[in-house]
């Protein structure tokens, strides 16, 4: 058995294992099942929102970006960092203050039922788009990278169980808790793949001499520009402040503080993230400028020592499963 499919499903009876642990905490009301019986610490505040931002399209998707334009495509996580901090210091503390549940119980105190139901359709529309992308990503990253054993519709199929199977069975304490693995396997599987293909090009220097002469590769801002660098922040921003699925975070803190700590937190420790992903993305350039952006990553995975390809397969994953 491949060694990064050991990993694999070490990996999801870890997640199952944490399900199964915070199913406890979860019984009882309704608000120990959505809210985590609001009793997140800052730490679980902060986990849990960089989970929710730093997905696949945070991680392969910057890197692909990353491919054709450089660096500057890590300004996507950036986004989402600022956005998780403005959530932090203008809204989380409010929000938590005003003891709801969904954002839609929030316009039913202002506004009539109309606008009610408005908010209702419109979050369902959102949510199904961000679900089933989190669906395509999952089963795309099992494919690429062990493609004898997963097509794209097995790797949906275990990717849609996996996600829906955690959350069901522990509620949002499971949805915390599994964020904390998450979290450590997205940060140490990317970095670890960055430093070794970077170490197998042995400098800067070099670096720069294989790309492409035509592409601003180590600027923060040529490569996608300043107008889609800030479309990027506003969006962001303005979704931090207003997503149930951002909001319930804060609405799951133990009080209004934590819930505020717990963002800012979430929002400086996912700074660093998008800069490695897009790092990464250019380090693939140049060791396979000739492969497809969608496919370089899983190029430069596959190329590692096996056990370091699997804790990377499973970060990526990770990235996927902590959104969903």
């Amino acid at each position: 058995m491949p060694v990064s499919l050991v990993i694999l499903i070490l990996y999801i009876a870890a997640l199952f294992g944490i399900s199964w642990y915070a199913k406890k905490r979860s019984e009882g009301n309704n608000e120990n099942y959505a809210l985590a019986g609001r009793k997140l610490s800052a730490p679980l505040i902060c986990v849990t929102i960089i989970g929710l931002a730093v997905g696949g399209a945070s991680t392969i998707g910057v890197s692909e970006h990353a491919f054709r334009v450089g660096l500057s495509a890590g300004w996507y996580t950036i986004a989402w960092a600022l956005g998780a901090i403005a959530m932090g210091l203008f809204m989380a503390k409010k929000y938590r203050e005003q003891n709801i549940t969904t954002i839609t119980e929030l316009i039913e105190r202002h506004h009539g039922t109309g606008a009610v139901i408005l908010g209702v359709l419109c979050q369902i529309v959102i949510q199904l788009v961000i679900i089933s992308l989190q669906y395509i990503a999952g089963g795309s990253i099992l494919h690429a990278i062990l493609p004898d054993i997963f097509d794209f519709q097995s790797g949906m199929i275990v990717s849609a169980i996996t996600f829906i199977g955690i959350t069901f069975i522990g509620g949002m304490w499971s949805a915390s808790l599994s964020n904390v693995l998450n979290i450590v396997l997205i940060y140490v599987g990317i970095l670890i793949a960055t430093v070794i293909q970077f170490n197998k090009i042995g400098s800067m220097d070099k670096l720069a001499a294989a790309l492409p002469a035509n592409v601003p590769w180590f600027s923060f801002i040529d490569g996608v520009g300043p107008v889609t660098i800030a479309s990027w922040c506003l969006t962001l921003i303005t979704v931090n402040l207003s997503l149930q699925s951002i909001l319930q975070i804060s609405l799951g803190a133990k009080d209004a503080e934590t819930a505020k700590k717990g963002f800012v937190w979430g929002g400086i420790i996912m700074l660093p993230v998008g800069v490695l992903a897009a790092f990464l993305g250019i380090v693939a350039k140049a060791m396979f400028p000739e492969v497809k952006a969608a496919l370089a990553l899983p190029q430069v995975i596959v190329g590692l020592q096996p056990l370091v390809a699997g804790i990377t397969l499973a970060a990526l994953w990770a990235a996927d499963v902590s959104t969903a």
